[in-house]
């Protein structure tokens, strides 16, 4: 369902793409993710006193599940092949409605809530996303995120 232009990529505004494939969360990615950002809360990085914490296990930070988001949505072919560069723009809502546990998968759905023309060949996507845990009914993540995309 991708569009081969920014021009037919307006037509597809309020269409959902996805589901993504799915991405296993296991402790060697936490663990590495609580290196890089230097967030090692026990919830997320000790095994044992996570048994028990409120979730009975360790669980991912909340941003290394957004920051999967970025390849979640790439695998979805939605921006048209060809654009000179896609951005990301920042994000006008982000929630953390339930936690995503370790050796739990994870994959996410977009819809195209807008695109809005920006000048020089540029328009400021918006998608309404929605990360959801294998076998959960509440998702994971739900966030507007904006994308910049350059023709």
């Amino acid at each position: 369902m991708a569009a081969a232009s920014l021009t037919e990529l307006a037509n597809l505004v309020g269409s959902t793409f996805g589901p993504s494939p799915y991405l296993e969360i296991d402790q060697a990615r936490v663990d590495a993710f609580a290196d890089a950002t230097l967030d090692h809360q026990w919830i997320h990085v000790d095994p044992a006193r996570a048994m028990g914490g409120p979730f009975g296990k360790t669980v991912a930070h909340g941003y290394l599940t957004l920051s999967l988001l970025v390849s979640m949505v790439s695998s979805m072919g939605l921006f048209p092949e060809g654009l000179a560069l896609v951005v990301n723009y920042g994000l006008d809502k982000l929630r953390f409605p339930a936690p995503v546990p370790v050796g739990s998968r994870v994959r996410a759905t977009a819809t195209l809530a807008k695109l809005e023309p920006k000048g020089e060949g540029r328009m400021l996507a918006t998608l309404a996303c929605r990360v959801e845990v294998e076998g959960s009914g509440t998702p994971a993540l739900v966030a507007d995120v904006l994308y910049l995309l350059i023709g």
